[in-house]
């Protein structure tokens, strides 16, 4: 989206580094049925100011289509992958109705590079475009959640090395087509293992920092609201807590970057 020098101040979108947005937006098509889910709040912001009407979001981890459904209600056409087939059937059911933007849903590894690429790039061609203009990527948060028991699902892998590894290779699958100072966003929290914290967001971004001709635009911090692993254990999570001498985690990050060349 392009800079309104004139009408700036009626812009709704949140600038800030904290986000206390309280629980997931809910209607149309947002459900709560997937523990992948992350709040609609998240891809709105980045969808409307970074990107503008028929530009093209993929989507690195789909789940329940979050991302995509925001695209429909923003007129974003939409590139999506997942490897998980009964949650992709879930969505390809849900947009059977849709014919306001193009989308295309991928049950295909987004860590095979190449093969990824090579989808991707055939779905430009179908939308004439020939570069992406924003990825989004919202990972498994190492093997807290196993989400299938394919061996090449991320959230199957317990050694951060090896997960940082195949995370990068799925980047490469999006920020290689991404145009040039365009942005890419990854959600993701941190886990505690073996008696303490592990900052998977910070290992992963980074990582990022590492590989690849970026700029790190902002870190935000979002609350962690309704927790379906928490909800109606509160008590017991507290009582671990004090007992172990840990902290509960009620955040999560939204890195932003953006692409240089």
């Amino acid at each position: 989206m392009n800079f309104d020098k004139e009408n700036w101040k009626d812009n709704d979108l949140n600038v800030d580094s904290l986000w206390i947005i309280g629980p997931r937006a809910k209607g149309g098509k947002h459900t709560n049925v997937y523990h992948g889910n992350f709040a609609p709040q998240i891809p709105n912001n980045m969808i409307r100011r970074f990107t503008d009407e028929n530009d093209v979001v993929l989507d690195l981890f789909m789940g329940s289509g979050t991302t995509l459904y925001e695209c429909e209600n923003l007129n974003r056409d939409y590139i999506g992958f997942d490897i998980n087939t009964e949650i992709i059937d879930f969505v390809g059911n849900s947009m059977i109705d849709c014919d306001s933007i193009h989308f295309t849903i991928h049950n295909h590894d987004i860590c095979d590079t190449q093969g990824a690429q090579d989808l991707i790039k055939k779905d430009l061609k179908r939308y004439e475009k020939k570069k992406v203009d924003l990825v989004i990527a919202h990972p498994p948060y190492l093997d807290i959640i196993k989400f299938t028991d394919k061996s090449e699902d991320l959230s199957n892998i317990t050694d951060i090395d090896e997960f940082t590894k195949k995370f990068i290779a799925s980047m490469h699958s999006g920020v290689d087509l991404l145009k040039a100072k365009k942005h890419f966003v990854l959600v993701i929290g941190d886990i505690y293992r073996n008696g303490e914290v592990v900052p998977l967001g910070f290992h992963l971004m980074d990582a990022i920092k590492k590989e690849f001709d970026c700029k790190l635009k902002g870190i935000v911090v979002k609350d962690m609201v309704g927790n379906r692993a928490k909800i109606g254990s509160e008590a017991l999570w507290r009582y671990r807590a004090l007992r172990n001498g840990n902290f509960l985690f009620k955040h999560e990050y939204v890195f932003v970057f953006r692409k240089e060349k």
